[in-house]
């Protein structure tokens, strides 16, 4: 999950369901778990130190035994479905064209009523996105999406997230390969689901986003529509960058150079590990402003390529 900087805000950890609240004294989020809340907060905004980040958490904990638990299963999931046929062949990756269902969390009066043409530069920005348009050091990850349908709610406390396990499971659409996108106004950027939640609880699957960090929006700094891509990266199964620290098992990418925290803006040259590597601070994974993001690795595109196919496909 992310947070965002116009307001203060708070980061999450992407994990199960962990949400980090945004602050408004700034630097670093409060963690803190809605009594509703079955999702990975990302990032919220965060005034001083922190702007998108500045905790470490926008997806409930997950420790290493269970990362290592979670990377494991996929593999097992994996080979079971290539013995099937059902399985890109080995050096191949899974590719395909993702259904999305936006959902309009709008008040009683009319609040957080998003335009048609916000919506299109949305799925516009999450193609740009995977498919890797923004840099010639991003990965294509042969992801697309499109719209499958918009849904506008009048709902005082579905807008601010209030009952949102009941307002998921009453209005998603799709299956499991469907991307459930919810705009309400929060003290978060955004908040997902994982990949591997989907069988236990497929009603909420999906991710929450702060209605105004669409292309547009009045979140300053997270304004570009980047935060539906960051939390979509959850969804396909990626964490933070700076999930694990300092370690070599990190985010479970090689790619990703080691991350120590996360960033705030754009820190050119940032180092906060001593493993070999500067901070990704460009990757759609970290916390860095919308304007910093420019990349998915190789190494995440097959990680995504890999829990689609034991998870989504």
């Amino acid at each position: 999950m992310r947070s965002f900087v116009t307001r203060p805000r708070a980061f999450a950890v992407l994990l199960a369901g962990t949400a980090l609240v945004f602050s408004p004294l700034g630097g670093q989020a409060e963690a803190k778990l809605p009594a509703d809340a079955t999702g990975t907060p990302c990032y919220s905004p965060a005034e001083a130190t922190s702007a998108r980040g500045g905790q470490e958490a926008d997806h409930r904990e997950l420790s290493l035994a269970e990362q290592k638990s979670i990377d494991a299963r996929t593999a097992e999931l994996v080979a079971a479905k290539r013995a099937r046929g059902l399985a890109p062949a080995p050096g191949k990756l899974a590719a395909a064209s993702v259904p999305v269902y936006i959902h309009v969390m709008r008040s009683s009066s009319g609040a957080g009523d998003v335009t048609a043409s916000q919506i299109t530069q949305q799925i516009a920005e999450l193609n740009q996105n995977f498919a890797g348009g923004e840099s010639s050091a991003a990965a294509n990850t042969g992801f697309s999406f499109y719209l499958a349908g918009t849904y506008r709610y009048n709902n005082n406390t579905w807008h601010t997230d209030g009952q949102s396990t009941t307002y998921r499971s009453q209005t998603r659409k799709g299956g499991k390969n469907a991307l459930n996108i919810w705009l309400v106004n929060f003290s978060y950027l955004g908040i997902a689901t994982f990949p591997w939640d989907y069988s236990g609880n497929p009603s909420i699957d999906g991710i929450r986003v702060q209605y105004s960090s669409l292309p547009g929006g009045s979140s300053t700094n997270f304004n570009l529509g980047k935060t539906a891509t960051h939390e979509a990266g959850h969804w396909f199964g990626l964490y933070h960058t700076f999930q694990g620290g300092c370690t070599s098992t990190n985010d479970s990418v090689s790619d990703t150079p080691a991350q120590g925290s996360a960033s705030s803006g754009c820190p050119t040259g940032r180092n906060s590990c001593s493993l070999p590597g500067v901070d990704p601070i460009h990757n759609y994974m970290d916390y860095s402003y919308d304007s910093c993001y420019n990349q998915f690795t190789p190494g995440q595109s097959s990680r995504i390529s890999s829990m689609w196919t034991a998870y989504r496909a």
